[in-house]
């Protein structure tokens, strides 16, 4: 299978050796991207791939199996552009796909022009997770009723929420904000859970921590941590950038479910937990500290309490999991052995869509309304043009 990699980024770089091991007939030929810091991680896969600085050359000079999109955010759309228009049977993007609302219209009138929901596959990994799967079996199986309400949270510590303030992804109009770049993963988990597009959104956050104004008297140890690579600085306390380090949300979908979700770049302890509560029952996990339970509402039983999820997990290596499952997934999806996969780049876009609504609710302090933009997005899926 020969490979093509747009944007050679720490996400492409962590999943290129789980798809080798998914399928060790697996060869990555080009890549595209103006630096090669991370080629170590192909070349130690025995890879020897021609580099490029023009993705639209690579793609001239090369027949591809698959194409890896890690590009940042922001050049996802045009980078999409030209492989949804090229001949590639099958392509895969990192999460978000797009960076707003206008670029997710028109990815979606591509998507509808160039068979884009049979060849796009998108990494909103946690849909693969242990856990989630596991919460989707319980519900399946009828142990929670229709959804009424859902408490969720993504918190990080210190070391990775500097990372986000050093990093490209502080200006939003790279990564698209912080709720669409982080937070997509947990918005698409829950949406996928309550089978529903979001109606209504308000949301509150800002900045009190990544400030000049509090900056540490001596540079704390977690800086060393995580390092920013292309338009970074080593600077987290610069005050650049325009991202929060908090911010709460609350949604209310069109089926008349609701859910509150809470997220912090400051938690010395972190965790990263749900609790779906529906009229039978009530399903409570932490991707962080392994665990998940149902509890039935009315006599109280719990038909599931399992302390380890994934058995020896000690820490979030591989997204709990789910790095590994989905290179395997979409290795036999490929191969034709899998008729389906947990999300579509449908789902994806959808899940963008609600987080960009929470931004734009806590911009503008109000409760946004999303009927317009559902009827646009049906539209631009039905392939039609925008005037």
């Amino acid at each position: 299978m020969r490979v093509g990699i747009i944007g050679l980024g720490a996400r492409i770089a962590s999943l290129a050796p789980e798809f080798a091991k998914a399928n060790p007939a697996l060869e990555f030929t080009a890549v595209c991207d103006p630096a090669d810091a991370r080629l170590p991680v192909l070349t130690a896969l025995g890879a020897k791939p021609d580099w490029y600085d023009d993705p639209a050359a690579m793609l001239a000079a090369h027949s591809f199996d698959l194409l890896l999109v890690g590009s940042p955010n922001h050049l996802h759309l045009d980078h999409l552009r030209l492989a949804l228009q090229s001949d590639v049977p099958h392509i895969f993007a990192e999460k978000p796909l797009v960076v707003s609302v206008d670029e997710t219209l028109a990815l979606a009138r591509l998507i509808a022009a160039h068979d884009g929901v049979r060849r796009m596959m998108v990494g909103l990994v946690l849909r693969y997770s242990p856990l989630y799967r596991a919460l989707r079996a319980a519900q399946a199986k009828g142990l929670l009723g229709e959804i009424m309400s859902i408490e969720a949270s993504e918190h990080i510590a210190p070391y990775h929420g500097s990372f986000f303030m050093r990093d490209w992804r502080r200006d939003s109009a790279m990564s698209g904000g912080f709720m669409l770049e982080k937070c997509c993963h947990d918005i698409d988990l829950y949406q996928g859970v309550v089978g529903s597009r979001p109606a209504r959104v308000a949301s509150f956050g800002g900045r009190k921590k990544y400030l000049p104004a509090h900056r540490p008297e001596r540079e704390p140890a977690y800086l060393d941590r995580m390092a920013p690579r292309w338009n970074g600085t080593n600077d987290a306390f610069s005050g650049a950038g325009d991202l929060i380090d908090y911010q709460t949300a609350i949604v209310q979908y069109a089926c008349g479910a609701n859910l509150a979700f809470h997220t912090n770049l400051n938690v010395p302890d972190e965790f990263r937990r749900f609790a779906v509560i529906g009229r039978d029952g009530m399903a409570e996990g932490d991707f962080i500290r392994n665990n998940f339970k149902v509890t039935r509402s009315d006599d109280g039983a719990q038909p599931i309490d399992i302390d380890n999820v994934i058995a020896g997990q000690a820490s979030n290596d591989g997204h709990y999991g789910a790095d590994g499952a989905m290179a395997r997934d979409l290795m036999s999806y490929i191969a034709g052995d899998l008729n389906s996969l947990p999300l579509s780049c449908i789902d994806a876009l959808e899940a963008g869509v609600t987080a960009m609504a929470m931004d734009q609710a806590m911009a503008a302090g109000m409760v946004v309304d999303l009927a317009d933009t559902w009827a646009a997005f049906d539209a631009a899926l039905a392939g039609e043009v925008a005037a």
